[in-house]
């Protein structure tokens, strides 16, 4: 995977998990929360759609050469998240506050460490989510 692949992945896989875990801020507040919280409130599969977007970021970021055991850790923070969503009122306020695609997207930044651009290809992926139509088609 060249460089500008790696580029576009990683801003994909950024948009996904800030989109899902910190897209709308609480006004007065520093507090954060993204659709993945608001999704587990619908009755019958809210918190199911929130674990399958999730898992189609786990496997882009698996293209990156990931270890087994990054991506085993990947998929039991969102197999907690998704479970523990079930369970009225408590699986809700958790997901305020767990946040397992930023966790996995830490995993992933972590392991994308040894690259040299890796700065370049974080700030450049770092556009908001409104410009960029590389989450369409």
């Amino acid at each position: 995977m060249n460089k500008l692949e790696q580029l576009n992945k990683l801003r994909r896989i950024r948009k996904i998990a800030k989109l899902l875990d910190t897209a709308i801020g609480i006004p007065g507040t520093k507090f954060r929360i993204g659709l993945d919280p608001i999704l587990g409130l619908l009755p019958g599969g809210g918190d199911l759609i929130g674990g399958a977007i999730s898992a189609y970021m786990i496997y882009l970021a698996a293209s990156f050469g990931l270890e087994k055991s990054q991506v085993s850790k990947m998929v039991k923070n969102i197999a907690l998240e998704t479970f523990i969503g079930f369970v009225p009122i408590f699986g809700d306020i958790f997901d305020l506050y767990f946040k397992a695609n930023l966790r996995n997207l830490d995993i992933l930044e972590q392991h994308l460490a040894g690259i040299d651009d890796l700065e370049q290809i974080k700030k450049e992926a770092d556009t908001p989510i409104a410009y960029d139509t590389s989450l369409v088609g």
